[in-house]
């Protein structure tokens, strides 16, 4: 070593910029070489079948000139409009409940022992061993007229008549609340779990009621796992199909099902392939959404 290199303290066989430039390079390549069968995966099943029904979105019968008509046959009619609103407005519903319902759950597994809460989790794991066919067969016979639902509610003196849960919109956001649960339960526990309890403590310490330590620490805190649920719950409800046809029974229409009948009934690819555009694109609009209030939430904490 030099009398100048002792004095600063770094050996003389240290990285030069350039080297260590070369190692973040060859680093990088690295790393996109590892990731590359997965991208190539995404790229095949996602991004391609994305591409074609986005070109036949905009092509006409014939496939030979470019047109705008299937947006306009998609949205021109009053009653495809209505059905676009009807699962906006049934996906928000059940996106409001899921977080009234889910956002407790997941709190109290989050102050459970870890043992304790593992086993509690399981009944929020269970239902995603069963099939969503069988659970909506399951709710059709609790909802139904003579179901388990109206005579424990009769037993019990509560209504005098069965009530209408099935074939509507009631029994429909039922069903549907009770399959995305999880989906808004488990993220915001992972992130709830995560915080450090320190900052509890400490907010307590300092003479803090149990209801501010909540509002003011634990909950800001629990936002970006709060956010993705919601976002995960609100995105599969607008692609939903077999819950609300089942327990709709056709008397609840969502446009999954006008896609459906377009391919299906009448083989017309142009329209159903708009509508799976605009819902495409309103996916992500409300994952960037949802990006924004993670990326604010941050701020908020």
């Amino acid at each position: 070593m030099t009398t100048a290199s002792i004095k600063r303290g770094m050996p003389t066989d240290a990285p030069t910029p350039a080297e260590l430039a070369r190692a973040s390079r060859n680093t990088h390549w690295k790393r996109m070489l590892l990731i590359s069968p997965a991208m190539l995966l995404i790229g095949a099943f996602i991004v391609v079948p994305m591409g074609c029904l986005a070109v036949l979105s905009v092509i006409d019968e014939s496939g030979a000139s470019f047109t705008l008509n299937n947006y306009a046959i998609a949205f021109g009619e009053a009653a495809t409009l209505q059905i676009l609103w009807t699962t906006f407005r049934i996906s928000i519903i059940v996106t409001l409940l899921c977080a009234l319902l889910g956002y407790p759950v997941a709190y109290l597994l989050s102050q459970l022992p870890p043992r304790l809460a593992a086993l509690c989790m399981l009944s929020v794991l269970l239902p995603f061993w069963t099939s969503i066919l069988v659970r909506t067969y399951a709710w059709m016979v609790l909802l139904a007229r003579n179901g388990l639902v109206n005579r424990g509610l009769q037993k019990i003196g509560v209504i005098d008549e069965p009530l209408r849960l099935l074939y509507n919109e009631i029994g429909t956001i039922i069903g549907m609340t009770h399959i995305m649960l999880p989906f808004l339960i488990l993220p915001l526990y992972a992130t709830a779990r995560n915080i450090d309890r320190r900052y509890l403590h400490a907010a307590a310490s300092l003479g803090c009621r149990p209801v501010v330590v909540f509002w003011r620490i634990f909950f800001p805190l629990s936002l970006p796992g709060f956010f993705a649920g919601l976002c995960f719950v609100f995105v599969l409800c607008l692609g939903f199909y077999i819950t609300p046809e089942l327990l709709g029974g056709g008397r609840v229409q969502m446009i999954s099902m006008i896609i459906e009948r377009s391919v299906t009934m009448y083989a017309s690819w142009g329209p159903a392939a708009a509508i799976g555009v605009i819902l495409l694109a309103t996916t992500l609009l409300v994952l960037w959404l949802g990006w924004l209030l993670d990326r604010g939430s941050k701020g908020w904490a």
